[in-house]
C-alpha cells in the first residue's frame, strides 16, 4: 500500500485528538495522531502493540504508571495489554505504529 500526503481523512477521537490512519498491510498499521495543546487522552489499554515516534511539540506519556516527558525525536513501544495515557503540552504531531493491525482503525 502507497499513500500520497493528504490533509483529508482525520478524525476526532475525543476533543482535542484526531487521528488518521496512513497505511496498512497485514501485519502492521500507521496512524497519524495531532494532539492539540491541553488533550487529555485518559488510561486505557488494547492487546496491539503500540510503537511511536514523535514528529512536533512535547507530551507527557504515561505508560504503566511511569510518567516520560516526551519531545521531538523521542519514541516509544507500549507492549499490548499495558495501561497508558498522554497529555499534550502543546499542540503535538505524533506517528505510532500498531500490531497486530487494529481493526477499529482501519479506514
Amino acid at each position: 500500500m502507497f499513500a500520497h500526503k493528504s490533509s483529508d481523512g482525520y478524525k476526532t477521537v475525543i476533543d482535542k485528538v484526531r487521528m488518521k490512519t496512513l497505511v496498512h498491510g497485514d501485519k502492521t498499521l500507521m496512524v497519524e495522531f495531532r494532539l492539540d495543546k491541553g488533550a487529555d487522552l485518559p488510561i486505557h489499554d488494547h492487546p496491539h502493540e503500540q510503537t511511536g515516534y514523535l514528529v512536533a511539540g512535547r507530551i507527557t506519556l504515561t505508560i504503566d504508571g511511569r510518567d516520560h516527558d516526551v519531545r521531538p525525536g523521542d519514541s516509544w513501544c507500549i507492549p499490548g495489554g499495558i495501561a497508558h495515557a498522554a497529555m499534550a503540552h502543546e499542540d503535538s504531531v505524533a506517528l505510532e505504529i500498531f500490531a497486530p493491525v487494529r481493526e477499529d482503525y482501519l479506514p
